[in-house]
């Protein structure tokens, strides 16, 4: 029974990021590649069980004029795959014959757990909390420390994109440093719903090491994360928001021509945490995504299977919903909404 569910599952990661004849490299060097052309690679990093290569694929756009690196990153976890064809639209957009500097996108950044339909590597590691790795770790620690050394030193700029994970729905949020005049300019034009501003720190989650998004900042590079929408689906209103707010940032940046208006900030908390449920039941969650609530507000009530209430859970302080579970089967401890505190 394992062997044809292993075999099952190789076949699946076959299907899903066969090489198509595109050539594998175990490293990019972007002087390789020719100015003013589009290129499609796949980029080795480790291993599988049969000593074939896991494979992340690259598109390098390389524009005709010099210029920085924007780097597009999109699931890093596997069931958040909004960011995916938001990267394939902006790329089939781009005339690199009239673009400057390069554009290094990367749609599939997991490919393991996104073939196996769940969030976390293949050994159910968040890799999203292993930054920078290790060269002699475990299987995700090596995932990391080949993701930090192969990929983030070629960006000057970095979007990585994300949803919420199983569970759980999410607004189109940013989480960034709004005291950084560029890393406020890259949030503003993407144009969220709601910001979190700060320098890389994990929303929710057991971390031994740094998000992508801090280790990156840590390396100079000038990076942000947004989340559009929910896991395991296509939104076209997010991916369609999502093309926009990379295309004008393009703009912003210089990479491809044409003016931008850099909007206004919108709801932007200095703070951001998850409310917990105490009992166990049957969820119900009160509010919607965007919702500002007051400090004392019903924001969910529990119920047990003969329907009644153990537990009303109220907001403990002002602020917005950012996200909020989907899942109404919860245990002690289960999400209830994702609450921004705002500036």
């Amino acid at each position: 029974m394992k062997t044809k569910l292993f075999t099952c599952f190789f076949l699946i990661c076959v299907a899903l990021f066969g090489q198509n004849n595109h050539s594998v490299v175990d490293e990019i060097n972007l002087t390789d590649y020719k100015a003013g052309t589009i290129n499609r690679i796949w980029l080795q990093l480790g291993d599988d069980g049969f000593s074939n290569p896991i494979m992340i694929p690259v598109i390098i756009a390389k524009g005709s004029g010099e210029g920085e690196v924007l780097g597009l990153t999109a699931s890093i976890h596997g069931n958040e795959l909004n960011g995916i064809p938001i990267i394939q639209n902006v790329i089939a957009s781009l005339d690199a014959t009239k673009m400057k500097g390069i554009v290094v996108a990367i749609p599939g950044l997991n490919p393991l757990a996104i073939a196996n339909n769940q969030r976390e590597f293949i050994d159910l590691q968040d890799l999203n909390r292993l930054f920078p790795g290790k060269k002699n770790g475990n299987r995700s620690q090596q995932m990391a420390y080949q993701i930090a050394q192969k990929v983030i030193p070629l960006f000057n700029y970095h979007v990585d994109l994300h949803t919420a994970s199983f569970g759980r729905v999410n607004s189109l949020y940013g989480r960034g440093d709004m005291q950084d005049d560029t890393l406020s300019t890259m949030l503003r034009i993407l144009e969220p719903d709601i910001i979190v501003s700060n320098k890389g720190v994990a929303s929710f989650g057991e971390a031994s090491g740094l998000t992508m998004r801090a280790y990156a900042i840590s390396k100079g590079v000038k990076s942000i994360t947004l989340e559009y929408g929910n896991p395991q689906v296509y939104q076209q209103d997010m991916i369609e928001r999502g093309t926009k707010g990379v295309t004008d940032l393009l703009k912003w940046l210089g990479f491809t021509q044409g003016t931008v208006t850099v909007p206004p900030a919108r709801n932007v908390c200095s703070k951001s945490y998850w409310i917990f449920t105490q009992k166990g039941g049957y969820l119900d969650v009160l509010v919607d995504l965007g919702q500002k609530v007051k400090k004392g507000d019903p924001i969910g009530i529990l119920k047990d299977p003969f329907g009644e209430v153990v537990e009303e859970v109220n907001a403990p302080e002002d602020g917005i919903v950012i996200g909020k579970s989907s899942n109404p089967v919860n245990i002690s401890g289960g999400r209830v909404i994702h609450l921004g505190i705002l500036e």
